[in-house]
């Protein structure tokens, strides 16, 4: 078996030129906990390229405060806007650059994956992936921006995508998995 670390930190990220979501996700064996819950403002920002800027400082800054391990981000998907999508791709562009730089691992995820990971539906919408997210985690159910709590579900999805084993073999079949499991047999 690889020899995988027990404890990691996500920072997972929803792109966006006006609005970002961010979250860090620090995760210890099977289970996790939200260590920053937040979004980069930059309505005010007129120029593309200082929009960049900012995204590439702000995300620097949260490697150097947080050092996390991971970065999962949420893959742009294809709408019928080019100059949308091409402005997303930047963004998305910059802070896997800024992550690749720090050292860290990089994991891409598509909005349907991560939907259907947190919910259990590819199509759940935005507020119920949201609402899905408060009631795994200590979280206000009052968040100003839906783009935090993605920013958390990408995080989220790749913890569930990678949970770590800790000291057992992968189980081939039922009965190698309950014997290697009765304590988490109700009798």
């Amino acid at each position: 078996m690889e020899n995988q670390p027990t404890q990691q930190k996500i920072l997972g990220v929803d792109p966006g030129t006006n609005i970002m979501g961010y979250a860090l996700l620090n995760t210890n064996l099977n289970k996790s906990d939200v260590e920053v819950l937040s979004v980069l403002k930059m309505t005010k920002l007129v120029d593309p390229y200082a929009k960049l800027k900012y995204i590439y400082e702000r995300i620097n800054g949260l490697i150097e405060q947080y050092h996390p391990d991971i970065l999962a981000i949420e893959a742009p998907f294809y709408g019928k806007n080019v100059q949308s999508m091409l402005k997303l791709g930047r963004a998305q562009g910059i802070v896997i650059a800024a992550s690749l730089h720090a050292g860290m691992e990089v994991y891409e995820y598509s909005p349907r994956k991560i939907k259907q990971s947190i919910t259990g539906n590819g199509n759940a919408s935005k507020e119920q992936v949201s609402a899905m997210l408060c009631r795994m985690y200590p979280i206000s159910e009052s968040i100003e921006y839906l783009d935090a709590t993605d920013a958390l579900a990408v995080a989220v999805c790749h913890h569930l995508q990678h949970k770590v084993v800790f000291g057992k073999s992968k189980a081939t079949d039922w009965k190698s998995f309950i014997s290697q499991n009765s304590d988490r047999i109700v009798k």
